[in-house]
């Protein structure tokens, strides 16, 4: 398989034509190499617009929505980041590449192994996995310049709203199938956020997330 082929047909025909036009973002997705994160069994389907079975129940992000994240978040340098739910360690990679540092957790330890893995073999070395639920926050490090929630929240718990510096920007898949809405947050002083719902799309859900209380009679 021609991966650079590949590689340049995915930013081309899936990730620029859904609107993601930044270069940088662009530019960003053609050199973290995709397929070096993908279980063996899988490398064919790297550039595919699907979400790839990486294990645990749990798939990688599509391309398109990987794209929209980054353009969304518009990276610093100095940026501290966590990210909740490391799956594969790519897009760890991918925001790694752009930020000071990255603080990863990964509540499923065969997954934490695997992306810690794939983040070695790749020279990433900015990246620190962790094991844990960060399902409402990660205050280790707290408060982080960005925050990235790969899995569905049903809501927004106010305990991960808290670990925002002001002027961070959160983006997280909110509500439930079958719909979730691709929301940045921008935290704009200590008791004031902004939010924006950049595209709507379904991911799965996060594990033990906060519920709203259910009506009852």
């Amino acid at each position: 398989m021609n991966f650079e082929r590949a590689r340049f047909n995915m930013v081309e025909q899936q990730i620029r034509p859904w609107d993601v036009l930044d270069m940088d973002v662009l530019d960003l997705l053609m050199t973290v190499k995709r397929e070096e994160f993908v279980p063996p069994a899988h490398k064919t389907l790297a550039f595919a617009d699907v979400e790839i079975p990486i294990g645990c129940g749990q798939t990688m992000l599509k391309p398109v929505i990987e794209g929209r994240i980054l353009q969304a978040l518009p990276l610093k340098r100095s940026d501290s980041v966590l990210e909740i739910g490391t799956g594969s360690g790519y897009f760890a990679a991918l925001l790694a590449a752009r930020t000071d540092w990255v603080r990863s957790v990964e509540i499923e330890p065969e997954l934490a192994r695997f992306a810690t893995d794939n983040l070695n073999r790749a020279g990433v070395e900015n990246v620190i996995v962790e094991e844990g639920d960060a399902a409402r926050g990660w205050s280790s490090r707290a408060p982080y310049d960005v925050i990235v929630v790969t899995g569905g929240l049903p809501m927004m718990p106010q305990s991960l709203l808290d670990q925002l510096k002001v002027g961070g920007r959160m983006f997280a898949f909110v509500g439930e199938a079958p719909v979730m809405e691709g929301r940045l947050i921008t935290r704009v002083s200590e008791d004031q956020y902004q939010t924006e719902d950049v595209f709507e799309t379904v991911v799965p859900m996060l594990q033990n997330v906060q519920r709203k209380d259910e009506f009852r009679f």
